[in-house]
């Protein structure tokens, strides 16, 4: 298939797309914001009180999801969500935005400091490389962008905390649920309905963070 007609293809599928059309209809940035829906359904992972961050978070849908779940009648949050991406975000009530790479150690610094010390109960992570289409490099790519999200949340998650990452099958796939495996007491493998078919992607759920 040719680039235009990938292209034309992709765009009809997109507008007739009934997660796309929901989306717009309940005023989220994108159709992901229902994979989370989904997958918080079944695993009961948000909840008042807690502490959580969403890294990669532009253009917003997850952060709209976890304000929905932590908002309070009178007001604000009961919890704190801070976001970071390298891209800037249109703001989202309630949740803390953070422009930079989080492996920086300016950003970290930040993130330290808006935690004042304390623990994260999860972590999202709905980072996806920019794909090469070469097979082994965007595999290459995928594992390091999973590679980032556990040692960060090595660092910041309580014992008791969950790790949510997309990531694609792929190469590298079998190696990274081998990684939440070594890191985490329960992994799960989730793939909702808002997941298009035909699209690689899959999510990958940690719970129970291992200590040494």
């Amino acid at each position: 298939m040719s680039k235009n007609k990938f292209s034309k293809q992709w765009v009809h599928d997109h507008i007739n797309d009934p997660y796309v059309k929901l989306a717009t209809k309940h005023g989220y940035r994108a159709r992901a914001a229902f994979k989370l829906i989904e997958i918080d359904a079944q695993d009961h992972l948000i909840r008042k009180g807690m502490r959580i961050v969403d890294l990669g978070s532009t253009p917003g849908s997850w952060c709209q999801v976890l304000r929905e779940r932590l908002a309070i009648p009178q007001g604000g949050l009961d919890g704190q969500v801070i976001a970071l991406d390298l891209l800037p975000m249109e703001p989202v009530a309630g949740i803390e935005f953070i422009l930079g790479d989080f492996t920086e150690e300016v950003v970290a610094k930040e993130l330290e400091q808006r935690l004042g010390g304390h623990k994260l109960d999860l972590v999202l992570s709905d980072m996806a490389p920019n794909l090469s289409g070469i097979g082994s490099v965007d595999s290459a790519r995928m594992e390091y962008l999973a590679e980032l999200a556990l040692d960060f949340s090595r660092l910041h998650l309580k014992p008791s905390g969950a790790l949510l990452i997309k990531c694609f099958h792929g190469p590298s796939y079998n190696t990274i649920v081998k990684l939440f495996r070594a890191n985490f007491t329960q992994v799960h493998i989730r793939k909702p309905n808002a997941s298009r078919a035909k699209s690689k992607e899959t999510f990958l759920l940690g719970r129970g963070l291992k200590t040494d």
